[in-house]
């Protein structure tokens, strides 16, 4: 194999990862014209089609997708064995801030920074747990967690868990007196819970999809929250229906406290990803983190 192709093939596994030309160009730090040139260059030597470019998004094809699952165990490892590589020769050491929802810090965080502060004692991790979107730099976060939709072009985004999906529930006792809704629209005639993320934006509005078909429902009712956790304690109480993640009513599920309507208008999308500056150096602490984090569940 060429030196080219393997540089070749390496964009072309971030490209992937991103789904954006313009994501992948801040993580490799180059110009977005050379990550498109590289592209096509791969292709020709190839002879197939990799990738799908539209205005808004960069998907693989079916060629794409078994080349990717090809590069990404072998990249995997030379990754790792770097990263070993590096930590001996700099011990991790320092804090690092992370700004993160609660969702993300109870299931995906904690469980990683629960061993590696054990692992690395030097190593200092602060979490703050809220649910607005804080400006990390403004603030001197070191990093992030974010959905990928809401991850700025001028970030880099590291995927740390898997796809998620979204729930309305509500309690059987309300659906009981107010009827179950069969489409979004029918919300419309029904009490729900909302929830707002930073004071300065509106109350969050829902988003359904299914078949290709999208719908965004403002929805209306005499509770809103910032918090997730008390939009699934009044739809406990029979307030009306709210709109949380699916990993959130988990147990309240089981229980049978809450009851799920518009599964089937609820698809899985892209999960949490930490996101961090690409225009400032990444201390040997945070670099851990980020392996850590590092979602490899889709290899």
């Amino acid at each position: 194999m060429k030196r080219d192709e393997l540089s070749d093939l390496a964009v072309f596994l971030v490209v992937a990862e991103e789904s954006n030309f313009t994501r992948a160009s801040v993580r490799l730090g180059v110009s977005q014209s050379a990550v498109s040139h590289a592209m096509r260059r791969l292709e020709e030597s190839i002879g197939v089609k990799l990738l799908n470019r539209t205005s808004r998004r960069v998907s693989t094809t079916d060629a794409g997708e078994k080349l990717l699952a090809a590069l990404r165990p072998g990249f995997s490892q030379i990754d790792a064995r770097i990263e070993e590589l590096r930590l001996l020769g700099d011990a991790p050491r320092g804090l690092v801030r992370i700004a993160t929802s609660k969702a993300a810090a109870r299931t995906l965080l904690w469980p990683a920074i629960s061993q590696l502060v054990r692992d690395y004692p030097e190593v200092q991790i602060e979490l703050n747990v809220e649910s607005k979107l804080t400006d990390l730099v403004e603030e001197r976060y070191d990093a992030g967690v974010r959905l990928l939709e809401a991850v700025s072009p001028d970030m880099i985004a590291v995927k740390i868990g898997p796809k998620l999906r979204m729930a309305a529930v509500a309690s059987p006792q309300y659906f009981a007196a107010n009827g179950v809704p069969q489409h979004p629209d029918d919300l419309d005639k029904h009490t729900c819970i909302g929830i707002r993320f930073h004071s300065r934006v509106g109350v969050y509005d829902w988003e359904f999809e299914k078949d290709g078909a999208e719908i965004v429902k403002k929805v209306n009712g005499p509770l809103v929250f910032s918090d997730s956790t008390f939009c699934v304690e009044a739809a406990k109480d029979h307030h009306g229906i709210t709109f949380v993640l699916e990993s959130e009513i988990e147990q309240q599920l089981r229980e049978g406290s809450l009851q799920r309507v518009l599964q089937d208008w609820c698809e899985p999308f892209d999960g949490f990803h930490l996101c961090y500056s690409g225009r400032r150096q990444i201390s040997s602490a945070l670099r851990l983190v980020i392996d850590r984090l590092r979602y490899r569940g889709d290899q």
